[in-house]
């Protein structure tokens, strides 16, 4: 078997498991709630790992920087799954600041990649109609990713859990409730419907930031 990064899930979630105030909501309204010392948590593990991801989704959404800001350290890569490549290309991604991938498929246009490239950024082609993750991974640690945090959405959650391709996950649980059924949560995609199949977790770690809670989880391999 191919080696792969070792994976972690990192995600703000309220009590609810939401993501967002609603759906196409910007995850930074929710953010704005943390302290700095919870910022400081997230930051410390952007800087122990090689590179991390986020879903193009997010890159259009929040517009983040995916940067190391609050702690000393070096910024990891940014690694960005997106099908056409339509990711924007005045997005923070695309900033000097630490290098960037853009992950798409054989249905991005040239013409769009060609962009991409210009701004500086490397163009991985990892699939026929989707990014194709399992597939991905090896070749990221090829490339020297040998730790990655995924700090993405519902979809990029769904596909490292249903794929079986992530090893820790770690939560900060904001003591919020939102409500709401169509509202993201934190992990989306189809679910698995049975009790065999689902992704069982041990839990590794728990304390309290401020009025925090944090609790990371250590992946139960089959």
């Amino acid at each position: 078997m191919s080696k792969k990064p070792y994976v972690i899930i990192v995600s703000e979630v309220t009590l609810d498991g939401k993501l967002t105030l609603y759906r196409g909501a910007s995850s930074k309204e929710l953010m704005s709630l943390m302290t700095k010392e919870v910022y400081k948590y997230l930051h410390q593990i952007r800087a122990e790992v090689d590179g991390i991801m986020v879903g193009c989704e997010t890159v259009r959404t929040d517009d983040p920087s995916l940067t190391v800001r609050y702690v000393e350290g070096k910024s990891p890569v940014r690694i960005i799954p997106c099908s056409t490549a339509n990711v924007p290309l005045n997005a923070n991604i695309f900033s000097q600041d630490a290098p960037t991938i853009i992950v798409t498929t054989k249905r991005a246009p040239q013409e769009r990649i060609k962009k991409i490239e210009e701004l500086g950024a490397e163009v991985m082609v990892v699939g026929e109609e989707l990014v194709d993750f399992p597939k991905l991974l090896p070749l990221l640690y090829e490339k020297g990713i040998k730790k990655l945090m995924v700090e993405g959405g519902s979809s990029i959650n769904w596909e490292f859990v249903r794929n079986r391709l992530v090893d820790e996950i770690r939560i900060i649980h904001l003591p919020v409730v939102i409500g709401g059924e169509n509202v993201p949560t934190f992990v989306g995609g189809e679910g698995f419907k049975s009790l065999k199949k689902l992704l069982r977790l041990e839990i590794k770690k728990h304390f309290v930031i401020d009025e925090f809670l944090i609790t990371e989880w250590k992946v139960k391999k089959d």
